[in-house]
Protein backbone atom coordinates (compact mmCIF):
# COMPACT_ATOMS: atom_id res chain seq x y z
CA UNK A 1 0.00 0.00 0.00
CA UNK A 2 1.82 3.34 -0.89
CA UNK A 3 1.14 6.55 0.78
CA UNK A 4 -0.12 9.57 -0.77
CA UNK A 5 2.49 12.21 -1.60
CA UNK A 6 2.53 15.50 0.01
CA UNK A 7 4.79 18.55 -1.16
CA UNK A 8 7.61 19.00 1.34
CA UNK A 9 8.84 22.43 2.48
CA UNK A 10 11.80 21.81 0.15
CA UNK A 11 9.51 21.37 -3.02
CA UNK A 12 6.99 24.02 -2.47
CA UNK A 13 4.13 23.83 -4.61
CA UNK A 14 2.86 26.47 -6.72
CA UNK A 15 -0.28 28.73 -6.70
CA UNK A 16 -3.21 27.95 -8.65
CA UNK A 17 -4.72 31.42 -8.76
CA UNK A 18 -7.27 30.62 -11.46
CA UNK A 19 -8.52 27.52 -9.87
CA UNK A 20 -8.50 29.33 -6.73
CA UNK A 21 -10.47 32.09 -7.60
CA UNK A 22 -12.99 29.25 -9.51
CA UNK A 23 -13.10 27.24 -6.19
CA UNK A 24 -13.82 30.23 -3.94
CA UNK A 25 -16.24 31.44 -6.33
CA UNK A 26 -18.31 27.88 -6.06
CA UNK A 27 -18.34 28.55 -2.15
CA UNK A 28 -19.38 32.23 -2.77
CA UNK A 29 -22.31 31.13 -5.01
CA UNK A 30 -23.12 27.98 -2.43
CA UNK A 31 -22.79 30.80 0.72
CA UNK A 32 -25.21 33.61 -0.68
CA UNK A 33 -27.80 30.84 -1.80
CA UNK A 34 -27.96 29.22 1.65
CA UNK A 35 -28.41 33.03 3.33
CA UNK A 36 -31.39 33.85 0.66
CA UNK A 37 -32.67 30.26 1.48
CA UNK A 38 -32.64 30.36 4.79
CA UNK A 39 -33.49 34.39 5.24
CA UNK A 40 -35.74 34.97 3.16
CA UNK A 41 -37.29 31.25 2.31
CA UNK A 42 -37.67 29.94 5.99
CA UNK A 43 -37.13 32.92 8.53
CA UNK A 44 -38.99 35.79 6.82
CA UNK A 45 -40.99 33.51 4.67
CA UNK A 46 -41.49 36.34 1.85
CA UNK A 47 -40.99 34.00 -0.76
CA UNK A 48 -40.04 30.11 -2.57
CA UNK A 49 -37.51 29.26 -4.80
CA UNK A 50 -40.67 28.62 -7.01
CA UNK A 51 -43.95 30.80 -6.49
CA UNK A 52 -46.27 30.27 -9.71
CA UNK A 53 -47.98 27.15 -8.24
CA UNK A 54 -48.84 25.41 -5.01
CA UNK A 55 -47.40 25.83 -2.06
CA UNK A 56 -46.18 21.88 -1.95
CA UNK A 57 -44.75 23.00 -5.06
CA UNK A 58 -42.48 25.96 -3.71
CA UNK A 59 -41.44 23.99 -0.79
CA UNK A 60 -40.61 21.15 -2.95
CA UNK A 61 -38.55 23.99 -4.77
CA UNK A 62 -36.90 25.05 -1.66
CA UNK A 63 -35.90 21.46 -0.86
CA UNK A 64 -34.51 21.20 -3.99
CA UNK A 65 -32.47 24.85 -3.42
CA UNK A 66 -31.22 24.03 -0.50
CA UNK A 67 -30.02 20.18 -1.69
CA UNK A 68 -28.08 22.16 -4.36
CA UNK A 69 -26.85 24.86 -1.84
CA UNK A 70 -25.20 22.48 0.44
CA UNK A 71 -23.70 19.68 -2.46
CA UNK A 72 -21.84 22.82 -4.12
CA UNK A 73 -21.07 24.03 -0.69
CA UNK A 74 -19.28 20.83 0.62
CA UNK A 75 -18.28 20.15 -3.20
CA UNK A 76 -16.53 23.51 -2.41
CA UNK A 77 -14.86 22.83 0.54
CA UNK A 78 -13.48 19.50 -1.04
CA UNK A 79 -11.87 21.45 -3.53
CA UNK A 80 -10.77 24.14 -1.11
CA UNK A 81 -8.97 21.15 1.18
CA UNK A 82 -7.29 20.11 -1.80
CA UNK A 83 -6.12 23.02 -2.80
CA UNK A 84 -4.81 23.81 0.69
CA UNK A 85 -3.08 20.40 0.95
CA UNK A 86 -0.83 20.84 -2.23
CA UNK A 87 0.14 24.13 -0.93
CA UNK A 88 -1.62 25.71 -4.15
CA UNK A 89 -4.37 28.24 -2.92
CA UNK A 90 -3.59 31.83 -3.57
CA UNK A 91 -5.33 33.11 -0.73
CA UNK A 92 -5.59 36.79 -2.82
CA UNK A 93 -7.84 35.17 -5.90
CA UNK A 94 -9.50 32.69 -3.49
CA UNK A 95 -11.05 35.97 -1.47
CA UNK A 96 -11.63 37.67 -5.60
CA UNK A 97 -13.29 34.42 -6.04
CA UNK A 98 -15.59 34.18 -3.24
CA UNK A 99 -17.06 37.98 -3.41
CA UNK A 100 -17.75 37.47 -7.21
CA UNK A 101 -19.32 33.88 -6.55
CA UNK A 102 -21.76 36.19 -3.77
CA UNK A 103 -22.38 38.70 -6.59
CA UNK A 104 -22.85 36.53 -9.20
CA UNK A 105 -25.63 34.66 -7.27
CA UNK A 106 -26.81 37.88 -6.42
CA UNK A 107 -27.34 39.29 -9.39
CA UNK A 108 -28.55 36.40 -11.18
CA UNK A 109 -31.40 35.79 -8.69
CA UNK A 110 -32.23 39.25 -9.22
CA UNK A 111 -32.01 40.01 -12.89
CA UNK A 112 -32.81 36.28 -13.68
CA UNK A 113 -34.87 34.52 -11.51
CA UNK A 114 -36.88 37.63 -9.99
CA UNK A 115 -37.55 39.64 -14.03
CA UNK A 116 -36.58 37.76 -16.59
CA UNK A 117 -38.14 34.18 -15.40
CA UNK A 118 -40.25 35.68 -12.63
CA UNK A 119 -39.80 32.39 -10.81
CA UNK A 120 -40.50 34.25 -7.57
CA UNK A 121 -40.46 38.06 -6.02
CA UNK A 122 -38.99 39.25 -3.40
CA UNK A 123 -41.58 40.22 -1.46
CA UNK A 124 -45.61 40.03 -2.22
CA UNK A 125 -47.95 42.38 -1.41
CA UNK A 126 -45.48 45.60 -1.45
CA UNK A 127 -43.94 47.45 -3.81
CA UNK A 128 -41.33 45.35 -4.87
CA UNK A 129 -39.18 48.23 -6.20
CA UNK A 130 -36.84 49.55 -3.45
CA UNK A 131 -36.68 45.47 -2.38
CA UNK A 132 -35.47 45.15 -6.24
CA UNK A 133 -32.52 48.01 -5.98
CA UNK A 134 -31.75 46.90 -2.17
CA UNK A 135 -30.99 42.97 -3.59
CA UNK A 136 -29.29 44.18 -6.95
CA UNK A 137 -27.10 46.98 -5.93
CA UNK A 138 -25.96 44.97 -2.74
CA UNK A 139 -25.59 42.16 -5.63
CA UNK A 140 -23.31 44.80 -7.79
CA UNK A 141 -21.56 45.82 -4.66
CA UNK A 142 -20.16 42.13 -3.85
CA UNK A 143 -19.09 42.05 -7.33
CA UNK A 144 -17.30 45.44 -7.59
CA UNK A 145 -15.51 44.17 -4.32
CA UNK A 146 -14.72 40.90 -5.89
CA UNK A 147 -13.71 42.75 -9.29
CA UNK A 148 -11.08 45.08 -7.59
CA UNK A 149 -10.19 42.07 -4.96
CA UNK A 150 -8.93 40.06 -8.17
CA UNK A 151 -7.30 42.89 -10.30
CA UNK A 152 -5.19 43.81 -6.92
CA UNK A 153 -4.91 39.68 -6.59
CA UNK A 154 -3.66 39.65 -10.38
CA UNK A 155 -1.21 42.71 -10.24
CA UNK A 156 0.06 41.23 -6.99
CA UNK A 157 0.92 38.31 -8.67
CA UNK A 158 2.78 39.64 -12.01
CA UNK A 159 4.74 41.54 -9.53
CA UNK A 160 5.78 38.53 -7.82
CA UNK A 161 6.72 36.53 -10.73
CA UNK A 162 8.86 39.45 -12.20
CA UNK A 163 10.47 39.84 -8.67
Amino acid sequence: MSTPSYPSAAHEARPEPRRSMVVCGVIGVAVMAAVDEIVFHQILGWHHFYDRSTLSVGLLSDGLLHTAELLALVAGFFLFADLRRRRALAPAHGWAGFFLGLGVFQLFDGIVDHKLLRLHQIRYGVDVTPYDWAWNVAGLVLLLIGAGLAVRAARRSRAAAAS
